[in-house]
This record gives C-alpha cells, sequence and structure tokens, in this order.
C-alpha cells in the first residue's frame, strides 16, 4: 500500500481511540472544559451508563459564535499559545484534541452562549461531518450533547461494559471532580433521576458535608486534616487514620495544582509514611493537594492528563512522605481531633489543620520491682536478643513512679484514682485506670467515658518506638566483612552506586567498584549484619533508582526491632499494679504512633457515655 496523507474523519477516529475510551472518557474531558471556563455550576445528563446520552451543561465564559467551527478542529485550543505556556500549563486541558476526537465517534452538538452575545449558536457533527452553525435559545454558558457512544466504530461499542458498571464509573469520575473543585456544583442525573448532587462548598458546615457526600461521614469524622508548606511545595488536604484503613485503594485521591493524577512516587510515598501503622493488606484513604510551581512539573506525559513527571522527583517524594509521616506521629492515643472553637471531638475537617491534644509524659510504664530482667518490659533483657550492648533503662524505678504519681494525683498509687469532680476535661485523655479484665486489657474512666486498652499491643508500640530511638541516637552503623561479597549487576547499577557511595556510606554500606558490571560489598549495617547482603544491595539501587531515595535498611531494623519489641513487651495473664496501668496510659498518651501496634492493630477504643446509655436503652 502507498503512502498517503490519512482523512481528517479517520484521524480524528484514532485520536479517540487514546482519549475516548469510555463514557466516563468523555465526561472527564467535557467536565474539564466546563471548569476551565470558569463554570460555578455543572449539569450531567445520562442515559444508560452514558452509552445513549451524555449532556452536560454549564454556566461558563461560553464559546463566541465565529469561534465554536474552530473549536471542533484537531489542535485548536484557546488554553496555550506557545511552547512557555505548555511549560506552564495551568488549565486542566490544553491539547485541542478532546471536542473533534468525540464528534468523530458519536452523534454530536453544542449549543454556547456568551454572556456579551445576544443569542446562542448550535453546531452539530455527525459521522465526522460538521453542519453549518445556526442560531439557538441558551442562557450564558455551553451545553454539549453527546449521543449513541461508537456508533460509528461498532468495534468499539463492543468493549463497553453493562450499563451499571458504565455509569460507576462517571460517578466516580464526578466524586473525583467533586473533591477536586469543591466550589463547584455538580449535579448528576441518571435515566431522568438525579443520582448526586454536590453543592459549593461555603463555609466549614458544607466543606464537612461535601466531604461526607464524596467519602461518607466515617472519613469526614475521623480523618486528619493536614497543611504542610516547605521548599516552594504545599501539601494539604486529609488523612485518613490507620485504624479507617481500607481493603481497596478506592479512596485515595492526589490532586496536582487540582489535577487528579495517579503517580507511581507518590503512591510510593504514601505507602512508606504508612507502612509503620497500617495493617499488612490494608490501604490508607486520603485526598490531597499538592501546589508546586507549574514549570517544575510536566503534565503532557499521557494523553489522558492522568499522569505528571516531576523535575525533582526526589524532593516531592521526601516532602510527601515527611508531610505525612509526621501528622500520623503525632497520631497519639487518646488525643482527639480539635474542632471548630477547639472543641474536642469535632469532625476533622473543621479547623485550618490537624491539631492534637495530649497531656505531657509523667512517667514510663516499668518493670515490676519482682520482676527479673530479661522477662518484660521496656529497657529490659534486650542484650540476649541481638544488641552488641545493653541498653539504658528509659523508665523511672517503680518506687520513684509511685512517688511521683502519689505527688501529681495526692493520692495513693494502689487505688484508682477518680476523675475531678469540679472539671473533668482536666483529666488525661485517656482517663485513670479502674480494673484489668482477664489480664488482657485495662479498663479506664475518661471524662468522655470508657476507655478500653489491649496493654499487649499499647506496651509493644512504646517499646518500639523507644528502640527506634535509641538507634537513631546511635545511628547506622557499619560492620566491615572480613571476607567482601562480589556482586555482579548491569553496568547502569554500578553507575548509580558509585554516584551514590555517600548516600550508601550513611546507610552502613560501603560498596567498591570493581569492574564495569561488577561491586564489592565491603560492610553493611551491625543491626543487619545476619540479612542477605547480595539481595539487600540490590533493593537499595532499585529503590534508588526509581524514587531516588530508599528506607529498606529502615524497614528492615524496624522489622527486627518490630519483633524485638512484641517479645519483650508485657504478655497477657501478667497481672499490673493500677500504678503501673496508669504509667502505660500516661506512655500511650506521650508516644507517637500509639494508636496503633507494630502490626497496625488498634491499641485502644472509647465507648462514649451516649453509647453505654444505649446498651442498657437508658433514657427511652
Amino acid at each position: 500500500m502507498p503512502i498517503q496523507l490519512l482523512p481528517d474523519t479517520l484521524i480524528n477516529q484514532i485520536a479517540a481511540g487514546e482519549v475516548v475510551e469510555r463514557p466516563a472518557s468523555v465526561i472527564k474531558e467535557l467536565l474539564e472544559n466546563a471548569i476551565d471556563a470558569g463554570a460555578s455550576r455543572v449539569e450531567i445528563d445520562l442515559e444508560e451508563g452514558g452509552i445513549r446520552l451524555i449532556r452536560i451543561r454549564d454556566d461558563g465564559c461560553g464559546i463566541p459564535a465565529e469561534e465554536l467551527p474552530l473549536a471542533l478542529s484537531r489542535h485548536a485550543t484557546s488554553k496555550i499559545a506557545s511552547l512557555e505556556d505548555l511549560e506552564q500549563v495551568g488549565t486542566l486541558g490544553f491539547r485541542g484534541e478532546a471536542l473533534p476526537s468525540i464528534a468523530a465517534v458519536s452523534k454530536f452538538s453544542i449549543t454556547s452562549r456568551p454572556a456579551q452575545q445576544a443569542s446562542a449558536t448550535r453546531v452539530e457533527v455527525e459521522g465526522g461531518r460538521l453542519r453549518a452553525p445556526e442560531p439557538a435559545a441558551h442562557p450564558p454558558g455551553t451545553t454539549i450533547e453527546v449521543r449513541d457512544l461508537f456508533y460509528s466504530v461498532p468495534a468499539r461499542r463492543k468493549f463497553l461494559r453493562a450499563e451499571r458498571t458504565e455509569y460507576g464509573h462517571a460517578e466516580d469520575l464526578v466524586r473525583t471532580l467533586a473533591l477536586a473543585r469543591m466550589q463547584v456544583e455538580l449535579k448528576l442525573k441518571h435515566n431522568g433521576r438525579i443520582s448526586k448532587h454536590y453543592r459549593p462548598v461555603e463555609d466549614e458546615a458544607s466543606l464537612g458535608k461535601r466531604l461526607s457526600e464524596a467519602l461518607g461521614e466515617d472519613f469526614a469524622r475521623g480523618a486528619l486534616r493536614i497543611e504542610h508548606e516547605a521548599a516552594g511545595l504545599r501539601l494539604h488536604g486529609w488523612v485518613g487514620l490507620p485504624t479507617a484503613s481500607r481493603s481497596q485503594a478506592d479512596q485515595q485521591f492526589f490532586f496536582v495544582n487540582g489535577r487528579h493524577v495517579k503517580d507511581r512516587l507518590v503512591a510510593h510515598a504514601v505507602k512508606q509514611a504508612y507502612a509503620d501503622v497500617l495493617y499488612h493488606g490494608r490501604h490508607p484513604a486520603f485526598v490531597l493537594f499538592l501546589e508546586i510551581d507549574p514549570r517544575k512539573v510536566d503534565v503532557n506525559v499521557h494523553p489522558a492528563k492522568h499522569e505528571v513527571r516531576f523535575r525533582d522527583g526526589r524532593l516531592v517524594h521526601e516532602f510527601i512522605f515527611r508531610s505525612l509521616h509526621e501528622a500520623l506521629a503525632g497520631t497519639r492515643a487518646g488525643a482527639v481531633a480539635v474542632g471548630q472553637g477547639g472543641e474536642p471531638g469535632g469532625s476533622a475537617v473543621n479547623g485550618p489543620a490537624v491539631e492534637l491534644q495530649a497531656t505531657p509524659r509523667v512517667g514510663a510504664f516499668a518493670a515490676r520491682s519482682d520482676q527479673a530482667p530479661g522477662v518484660g518490659l521496656v529497657g529490659y533483657g534486650l542484650q540476649s536478643a541481638g544488641f552488641g550492648q545493653r541498653p539504658q533503662q528509659v523508665g523511672m524505678p517503680l518506687r520513684e513512679q509511685i512517688a511521683a504519681y502519689s505527688a501529681l494525683y495526692g493520692n495513693a498509687p494502689a487505688a484508682a484514682h477518680p476523675l475531678p469532680q469540679q472539671d473533668p476535661s482536666q483529666a488525661p485523655p485517656l482517663g485513670y485506670a479502674q480494673a484489668q479484665l482477664h489480664g488482657v486489657t485495662v479498663l479506664a474512666q475518661n471524662a468522655q467515658g470508657l476507655v478500653l486498652v489491649d496493654m499487649h499491643a499499647a506496651h509493644e508500640r512504646i517499646t518500639y518506638e523507644r528502640l527506634k530511638g535509641q538507634r537513631e541516637g546511635e545511628g547506622i552503623r557499619a560492620q566491615p566483612l572480613l571476607v567482601p561479597i562480589e556482586l555482579a549487576i548491569s553496568e547502569r547499577e554500578a553507575d548509580l552506586a558509585e554516584g551514590e557511595a555517600e548516600a550508601l556510606a550513611a546507610l552502613g554500606i560501603e560498596l567498591q567498584r570493581t569492574g564495569p558490571q561488577s561491586l564489592s560489598i565491603r560492610s553493611v549495617p551491625v543491626l543487619l549484619a545476619g540479612a542477605v547482603a547480595k539481595q539487600l544491595v540490590l533493593d537499595v539501587l532499585s529503590d534508588l533508582a526509581e524514587h531516588g531515595r530508599t528506607r529498606r535498611i529502615e524497614e528492615a531494623g524496624n522489622a527486627l526491632l518490630s519483633t524485638l519489641a512484641c517479645h519483650t513487651s508485657v504478655r497477657a495473664n501478667r497481672q499490673l499494679t493500677v500504678a503501673e496501668m496508669n504509667a502505660l496510659l500516661r506512655d500511650m498518651e506521650a508516644t507517637e504512633r500509639s494508636g496503633q501496634c507494630n502490626h497496625g492493630r488498634p491499641t485502644w477504643t472509647q465507648l462514649s457515655l451516649a453509647e453505654l446509655d444505649k446498651l442498657f436503652l437508658r433514657g427511652r
């Protein structure tokens, strides 16, 4: 077949294969155009999941009559005009391909009227043929109708799913845009019925309502609101608590300059931030917005525009990780999100950022005086577990701790501390221990009601965080190998190892290049001296190549410390004194991430007075 120019209709149909996958793809492109046009209200009307009809009406700026036919031409757009504009795109759309591609595979019509224009203009496209514009009645704004999607490409139509499935994709897309542009009112109709109506956010109450409508009340009530800015980057939004994790990654929304993206670098940073608190196989829920200089991010990566490329990926990865890591570290047991007006227990969406209330640390959960070293609590019996030297005891001796509690509360430690009668809110967040149930659960009373604590899980987290603190204080020490280990790798990996020699040395790994495709491992971290050095180095190099940083050493060390913490924490059926139980509660309030154990399980739960009354039908 000789080389020939393709007709415009076929070119648009080919382009549609990249842009238009299903009805949700059409809705995405048209909604983005409406938002770029400055719309404050958008109506989406669907029939048969969008296969039969997609109608989108907005109150945006509209398109002048003389420009309407041009809007249906390939690569025609008002959003960019030069390479400089492309390098700093501030709009959601910019390619100028969506409208002609959609029109090429459907029965298409567009009616638009700018506010300064007396009447509207309507243009229809069918089978790739553009009809002459004609006047129409329409309020300021634009309405686009897409009927019989893929009618001109029957092969593509066969790949569409059932009506319910296609509508589900469309609903998810509208929800995503409802989170991205909370000031825009969105109304979704399906087969003549209103299925979703996201009203614009005007105040904190409407913000909480919109978040609840999109992600559920549990997320809106329990998520942490974060706000962090550094190095020209700003991250804000909401992150779900580890205890509110999900079995699927279906509530993860990340926006870069208002654009919803799915990026491996971002996903990796979030995963690492939750690694120490999330149960295996669970996924966090979050709605996060990253604001960055448009010149430092490339949005022209994928035809569907759901991928981006950062100029400094390492910086972005570290910024996201640190921001989330610090936010989650502040979730101490007993801490509560401060709602509007500073009232504890308010919705996490109220208030400018996450703020936690907790009491200062009073004492440590020390071992009983009759307990031998090696069988129990923090700071004891770790020498036999693989540490070269015995760590220093972290907690107070029991006698000093009892004296401290007596001085603080004015009561004998052998008895449970009552709540302050005048102002119960002055009591610690987890209250005071009252009893121990079956040698497993600590029962405590606070201002809100009843607190139940899994003493082993709680003490495990406390021990774990202290061990990590001791390690960080000492730094990562390297263990020279008596016989260096030879490693055969690719030339690219060898170049990477040579370029990152200083970073690897800081992690306790000393490498020496012995050839174009070979390395010699000279030392490894002391804590991981028994690990498989070859695989460890390969994993570290892989992380550095893909993400620009690695936490393999830290994670492997954390896994070992977690095991040590589990085996050295208080066991079930160990009878604790009231002083020990109260010391455990105070340590929980002072320890980072103490709301979850090392495996991601919750360490405590709260039953409010209202919930207790409900159990016994009080007030009915």
